[in-house]
């Protein structure tokens, strides 16, 4: 029998699947409710013939050392008419960490979130949205992107119920499912809604003996910023004795020669952005 060639470029999640990684064995389930009597298997367009690999266990499949022979499409048939059929897909391995092509960002005080992959091997991408408290979470409502991007990845939108205006006490969790037929990559992706971006120094201008520092909000923050406020913190190295201080205020000394920032939201007192990179001042 030769390799499977029917579903090939597939650019959807098949309604039936199984994924098992290489070697495993696993037994396929004829579903139908006219089940009666000797059924047939096929890969496929080819009838399976029963040997060490494919053996029959009623009217079900037990398929042995699963391996890329053994991928595709599996239905089973009494007579001429097919009962039912699902797919056989060998679980992949990732070559890089999810997040070097994967991530997501949110308004701060918005009821939708984007997402991005952009790996572009694979044909399909969807995306499966829970809580991180819920154990034992087997099923989702699985959201798939018709938006693909220019270098073949996709975009997706993706709404959730948590109160913008309320302490994130637990994190999303994200499973993402990528295929290319006959390979599926699952992974996970766990993060709090509204995990701050990194704020913008745009100036640091002298006002007598001290420096007043102008702060721009990560990009994602939501507008008017006038309305929607952060709370800023500076950490500054002096010049004299290179001391490392840091400010909740916009003014601070002129002595420095280096300075960053981090930022928060003030209303509900998120965790602290991350640091921006230093930044050497000169006046």
């Amino acid at each position: 029998m030769g390799c499977p060639t029917g579903a090939h470029g597939l650019n959807h999640f098949p309604e039936n699947f199984v994924v098992v990684k290489k070697n495993d064995t696993v037994t396929l389930t004829c579903s139908s409710t006219q089940l009666t009597g000797d059924v047939t298997w096929k890969l496929e367009n080819d009838e399976i013939e029963v040997d060490d690999d494919f053996q029959l266990d009623g009217q079900n499949l037990k398929v042995s050392g699963v391996g890329t022979p053994s991928l595709g499409n599996y239905s089973c048939w009494s007579g001429e008419a097919m009962l039912s059929s699902t797919h056989l897909l060998l679980e992949a391995e990732a070559e890089e960490e999810l997040d070097s092509f994967f991530h997501c960002w949110a308004k701060s005080y918005d009821c939708n979130f984007s997402c991005v992959w952009n790996n572009s091997r694979y044909t399909a991408v969807r995306l499966g949205l829970g809580h991180d408290s819920i154990e034992g979470e087997k099923s989702y409502d699985w959201v798939s992107s018709n938006n693909q991007l220019p270098n073949g990845g996709f975009q997706f939108e993706l709404s959730h119920s948590l109160s913008p205006y309320a302490e994130e006490s637990t994190m999303l969790k994200l499973t993402v499912e990528a295929m290319v037929y006959p390979l599926i990559l699952r992974r996970t992706k766990r993060f709090y809604l509204r995990d701050i971006g990194n704020p913008q120094i745009v100036k640091c201008q002298e006002v007598g003996e001290e420096l007043n520092v102008t702060i721009n909000p990560p990009s994602s923050w939501s507008t008017p910023h006038s309305f929607f406020r952060l709370e800023h913190q500076i950490q500054y190295k002096l010049k004299d004795d290179g001391k490392v201080e840091n400010s909740s205020s916009l003014l601070i000394p002129k002595g420095i020669s280096k300075l960053r920032v981090r930022c928060r939201d003030s209303v509900v007192l998120s965790t602290w952005s991350q640091w921006t990179p230093w930044k050497n001042v000169t006046h």
